[in-house]
């Protein structure tokens, strides 16, 4: 079971920190073939040497996910480097701007949409392009709890990880044609930089008990948390799941 990904050439975006660097981690213990990509270049680079100083066999690349011809050299690269492309965990992402509604401007909605909801879709794209080649492959998008509820200060946020639920869908509806499966993770407030910085903004720091009690385990989640359900997703132990939508949330979505 430790090896469920054996031999798998496998791309992950958002690799520099939290969750992208523990499924890095995760799948390289699996036996996966990883292609790593962040637009940090530093934390990508450090989250490959902690790949390759535990054995495992892994690239880099510095990628923009909302640019689609950074995509396109993405998925070209993991064809190159491993001769066939078999899955992606699409986790690039950014967070909310703890604005109201009627405080965002068009800029705001772009930046956040650029990569949330556009970079997913570029990446889903190209990796099931690649994929279909050879007949097969699966595909893992983080979207969040906030793709099937809302929360305040946080409609350009919520908006753009509904949006990742509806790639999924429309995308896995095609997998007859395509042979690729493509499911996403709902991950809830999880440890990661990300969230550290959310939560010690003034502008969230009155919503941080509400937030805990709905996470009705209680408490946060570890990248760890969600990583190990992506690599569950993307081996074959998982054939018939496709179009999913899996909550990895501590109960935040239960009530």
């Amino acid at each position: 079971m430790a090896r469920m990904l054996e031999g798998k050439s496998i791309i992950i975006t958002g690799a520099a920190s939290g969750i992208g660097r523990a499924a890095a981690r995760l799948f390289a213990e699996a036996g996966a073939r990883l292609l790593i990509c962040d637009w940090n270049k530093a934390g990508v680079d450090e989250t490959a040497d902690m790949v390759r100083q535990a054995g495992g066999e892994v690239g880099t690349m510095q990628v923009d996910v909302s640019d689609e011809a950074q995509v396109k050299a993405l998925t070209e690269k993991g064809v190159e480097l491993y001769g066939h492309l078999d899955g992606a965990y699409n986790n690039a992402g950014v967070q909310m701007l703890n604005k109201l509604t009627q405080d965002l401007t068009l800029d705001d909605w772009h930046k956040v949409n650029g990569v949330n909801a556009v970079g997913i879709f570029l990446c889903v794209k190209h990796e099931i392009a690649a994929m279909r080649k050879s007949g097969r492959g699966a595909i893992v998008n983080t979207a969040s709890a906030n793709g099937v509820v809302a929360q305040a200060y946080s409609t350009e946020y919520v908006a753009s990880k509904h949006a990742v639920i509806g790639i999924t869908r429309g995308a896995a509806s095609e997998a007859i044609e395509t042979g690729v499966r493509v499911n996403c993770v709902l991950p809830g407030m999880i440890n990661t930089p990300m969230i550290v910085d959310l939560v010690n903004n003034p502008e969230f720091r009155p919503h941080y008990d509400s937030a805990l009690a709905r996470h009705t385990v209680g408490r946060f989640g570890e990248p760890e948390d969600v990583a190990y359900v992506a690599r569950f997703l993307l081996s074959d132990q998982a054939a018939f799941m496709n179009a999913a939508a899996v909550a990895v949330d501590g109960g935040y979505t239960a009530r």
